[in-house]
């Protein structure tokens, strides 16, 4: 599901690094923080996407 999903993104004009799917457990809070900080890293690094869309 989720190739599919890039490959929509992909044809959208957008970044398909954008998506990402991680399984994580509820007593895994550690984990999922470092998951999340590190996918915010690097949606930062790749700056805004093509879209153009003003928040």
């Amino acid at each position: 599901m989720v190739s599919m999903t890039r490959e929509l993104l992909s044809l959208m004009g957008i970044d398909n690094e954008r998506l990402a799917l991680e399984w994580v457990s509820s007593a895994e809070g550690a984990r999922f923080a470092e998951i999340v900080t590190s996918f915010t890293n690097k949606i930062k690094q790749l700056g805004k996407s093509s879209l153009g869309v003003a928040a």
